[in-house]
């Protein structure tokens, strides 16, 4: 079959490079991919968010998948778009609608889903300008440090961990009446803190049924030792040594499969990749976040630990018989390590030329792009993820 995959980062490249595998996979277009993508398949320059041009893309090269990478179209509607027009409701599209993933686009929407359905995470508030005073009062009397979040997608940035009240009594204005996170701020989500190591769960669910993907961990900080600014990423590992077969367990029972039967409860037409930001606390796991997609730079140790045909697992998950595949992870220990322009995450060049693609020196290593574009026949940086 044609597939098209949607995005253009780190995550999309590790994609294309497993689903160009598959014995199912006929063409492949990406859109709008990088240059590394480019090496394996067609990339279309469209933008994630254009689903009218989307569509004509489909139809115009026969797309009969549609895997999507990034959160935003997820979140504004993708599927939905899709499966309600006649002309491409038969494409199989990877990914949950758009009322499902709000468990990514409001995390106030999270929160009250797993209150309701008895998933561990920290203890919560949330406030709008409408009750501003009563958070206020809230932070004044809640224990240090805390957590302070945007309710919508603020592209990763709109979390913030305050070690004293006044500075999270001036986050708190700042992102509600300051508009900080514009849109995203308008309503906020007051956490207490969490003190452990954070994971990163991934399960391919059909809404019904779920499929364990490998576990990973990722790294935001930019300087060595886990210092520095935090960023969109700098590397991920796995597997991890303290995910013992017990401490699965606990996250299968309590945290997982609640999930998955939230979604089948609540009515969620879910089939696609579930990301759970877990805290390891003391042995006990607990939910920091959702996601309603693959994580980068996670995925690109998460998916090239599947031994599985992908586009196998994607069709399965797409017609509801998830339950007939059985996952094959291989033990293999794979760490991705990101090269970024000098400044990032601050104020960085783009347009630089990279070289060495082609004849990487360290053994056993691949290299996927993020952020790259070609230009007169050469790979350059573009710093767009």
């Amino acid at each position: 079959m044609n597939i098209l995959l949607i995005g253009s980062g780190g995550r999309e490249h590790a994609l294309a490079w497993k689903l160009k595998q598959s014995s199912l996979c006929n063409q492949l277009f990406i859109a709008p991919g990088n240059a590394g993508t480019a090496n394996l398949g067609t990339n279309l320059p469209i933008g994630v968010n254009n689903f009218d041009l989307l569509a004509s893309a489909c139809l115009d090269n026969n797309i009969e998948m549609m895997l999507v990478g990034p959160e935003e179209p997820l979140v504004k509607g993708i599927y939905d778009y899709f499966k309600n027009n006649d002309a491409t409701k038969h494409i199989h599209v990877i990914g949950p609608s758009k009322n499902a993933a709000q468990l990514e686009g409001s995390k106030a929407f999270a929160k009250a889903f797993m209150k309701r359905h008895t998933i561990p995470t920290a203890a919560y508030a949330e406030f709008t300008n409408d009750n501003y005073d009563e958070g206020i009062t809230y932070i004044k009397n809640h224990t240090l440090p805390i957590v302070i979040k945007a309710d919508g997608l603020a592209a990763g940035k709109g979390v913030v961990i305050c070690t004293n009240t006044i500075e999270a009594l001036s986050e708190y204005e700042l992102m509600l009446q300051r508009s900080k996170f514009g849109e995203a701020g308008k309503k906020v989500v007051i956490e207490e803190y969490l003190n452990g190591i954070e994971l990163s769960i991934f399960a391919l669910t059909d809404g019904e049924n779920y499929l364990l993907l490998p576990e990973a961990k990722d790294y935001k900080r930019i300087g060595e030792g886990d210092t520095g600014l935090n960023t969109g990423g700098m590397g991920a590992v796995s597997p991890l040594p303290f995910v013992t077969p017990e401490f699965l367990q606990k996250i299968k029972t309590q945290i997982v499969e609640p999930t998955i039967h939230g979604f089948k409860k609540d009515g969620f037409e879910y089939k696609g990749f579930v990301f759970f930001g877990l805290m390891n606390d003391n042995g006990n796991p607990k939910v920091i976040e959702y996601n309603c997609r693959m994580g980068d730079p996670e995925t690109e140790t998460v998916i090239p630990r599947i031994e599985n045909d992908l586009v196998d697992l994607l069709l399965a998950c797409s017609q509801q018989r998830i339950h007939e595949k059985k996952i094959v992870i291989s033990k293999q220990c794979i760490a991705t390590v990101i090269a970024v322009s000098g400044g990032y995450p601050g104020d960085y060049e783009k347009g630089k030329i990279i070289e060495g693609l082609d004849n990487p020196t360290i053994p056993d290593c691949m290299l996927f792009h993020c952020g790259t574009v070609k230009k007169n026949e050469l790979t350059v940086t573009n710093g767009e993820e």
